[in-house]
């Protein structure tokens, strides 16, 4: 080792390049590839670097990120450092432990390590340590990131055991604190970054969002969810948690929103599901703050939810621009439906500013809410439930606006003008309620409840509503309560009947759907 003098490694602020890397570490005979990415003049050596727990990763793709670096990192141990040389697509990662780092470099001898499907190089570093820039917080938020995904310490050294837990390649997701719909889409784009997405299956279940997603090889499962298990996908919501599936192969027999098979594109849609364009997931941009970056007008929570419901596919007719804020709502149950009651049931998913119910065909309404967005996150959420007992659909309409009928003439009450309702939940900006926007769910969040009113009052109430109480819980303050019907369409009818009942004393109850059970 008397050819190759040990430089420390020293970082100035905002500068990557540093001479030592002109230098390529001797490489491991196994890995010796003729030429080191960082001087193809000198032959690079074939003798090996005594174990170290500084790794020197070469032949990076130019997009890798630090993550990613410290994903291949992750299944042997505790990653304590990392300096990535953008210039050069070099990277060195220290390893808690040589051990560790030992543990590493074999078994990625024996199985190639790929970073958005480019092959890497490791091997040993002569460095025993990373000397970084402290004052680098960029790095060190990475890899306190990391340790609290990791939370619980690392696995054990011997690989086999390490790897032991990802003997299969299929995994289960589910995610919490979903205010924004979660795409297949979304789902394969986050993944995909740790291997080949073969298939996903999406479902609910208790109110949950999951899915099961399978890649082609166990130990791209193993190192996805190490790295993604507790992380956010959106700023501060729809967090992954995720654990192996008993499944080792999963059969998907539709391509559509719900599932998706990427080695059978010629698989039928299925019941009438939307094939989904793949292309919808490239417009969200790359961020730092969160898994998928910062959706298009992310500042407003509701436009966010928007554009992650457009990328759904539950998206605009073909030939429709979806700039509209109007929703065409129809197969109303024309016998009992009201502008009332579509007020108050899309009114959870934005400010309905004018309902009309068509004169000549009362199953059917438009709706027209504040802006597009809030149009995109109804239709997303409504489309398909149950309003008094049929199944109603809902789609962008291409009015721009909803008429009001002309002065002096009566449309027998079939249109109203909600501009100026004190009921909008979304107008005060900043409000509690952007971030409780939950599909509808046999679950109902209840608040302002008075200090005088009992469990069984709200029971008898619900119950009088024409469904069945299946479970209540108070919360600790007793103004707010969780109450659970037994159907979902229960639940919307429910909330339609109730939200904004007066309970005396001028209290009106707040009702919403919630994402817990009890």
């Amino acid at each position: 080792m008397d050819g190759i003098g040990d430089v420390a490694v020293g970082v100035k602020r905002g500068s990557d390049e540093l001479s030592m890397y002109n230098s390529p570490n001797s490489g491991m005979s196994s890995i010796s590839d003729g030429a080191s990415n960082g001087s193809d003049s000198k032959k690079l050596r074939v003798e090996e670097a005594p174990p170290s727990r500084v790794l020197h990763i070469r032949k990076l793709p130019n997009e890798a990120s630090e993550t990613e670096v410290i994903a291949l990192g992750l299944p042997f141990g505790k990653v304590t450092n990392i300096l990535t040389l953008k210039g050069k697509n070099q990277a060195f990662l220290e390893m808690g432990t040589e051990e560790a780092a030992i543990t590493m470099v074999n078994y990625y001898t024996t199985v190639t390590p790929h970073i958005r499907n480019v092959p890497v190089f490791i091997q040993y570093s002569n460095h025993k340590e990373l000397k970084t820039d402290a004052g680098n917080q960029r790095t060190q938020a990475v890899l306190q990131a990391v340790s609290a995904v990791q939370s619980g310490g690392s696995p054990s050294s011997d690989v086999q055991e390490a790897l032991a837990a990802a003997s299969s390649p299929v995994l289960r997701i589910i995610i919490d604190n979903m205010f924004y719909p979660v795409t297949l889409d979304v789902l394969q784009q986050i993944f995909s970054k740790f291997g080949t997405v073969m298939k996903i299956i999406t479902f609910t279940k208790n109110n949950q969002f999951q899915a099961l997603l399978q890649f082609s090889d166990p130990v791209n499962a193993q190192q996805a969810k190490l790295a993604l298990d507790g992380q956010n996908i959106y700023n501060s919501c729809c967090t992954l948690r995720i654990d192996f599936s008993k499944l080792v192969n999963l059969n998907v027999k539709y391509n559509n929103d719900k599932s998706r098979d990427y080695t059978r594109p010629e698989l039928p849609a299925g019941d009438g599901q939307p094939s989904i364009d793949p292309s919808v997931a490239a417009a969200f941009s790359k961020d730092s703050n969160s898994l998928l970056g910062k959706i298009p007008g992310a500042l407003n929570p509701l436009s966010a939810a928007a554009a992650a419901a457009a990328a759904a596919g539950r998206v605009a007719l073909a030939g429709q621009t979806g700039s509209s804020g109007v929703l065409l709502v129809s197969n109303l149950n024309e016998e009992m439906v009201t502008p009332q009651s579509l007020f108050t049931l899309f009114g959870v998913y934005g400010d309905v500013q004018r309902v009309k119910i068509l004169y000549n065909k009362k199953d059917s309404a438009l709706i027209q809410m504040s802006d597009a967005n809030q149009a995109q996150l109804a239709m997303s959420h409504l489309n398909g439930q149950k309003m008094y007992g049929k199944i109603i659909r809902v789609t962008l309409s291409k009015h721009q606006t909803v008429a009001l009928p002309r002065d002096g003439l009566d449309d027998q009450g079939l249109t109203k003008d909600y501009a100026n309702s004190p009921l909008h939940r979304f107008k005060k900006p900043g409000s509690k309620n952007f971030q409780n926007i939950f599909p509808p769910s046999a679950t109902l969040h209840l608040s302002n409840i008075p200090q005088d009113v009992t469990e069984d009052d709200l029971r008898l109430l619900f119950s009088n509503a024409g469904g069945t109480v299946k479970a209540f819980k108070f919360f600790q303050d007793r103004k707010m309560a969780l109450i659970q019907m037994s159907t979902v369409e229960e639940a919307i009818q429910a909330l339609i009947d109730l939200h904004n009942y007066n309970m005396g004393g001028n209290q009106h109850l707040r009702v919403s759907f919630s994402k817990s059970t009890i």
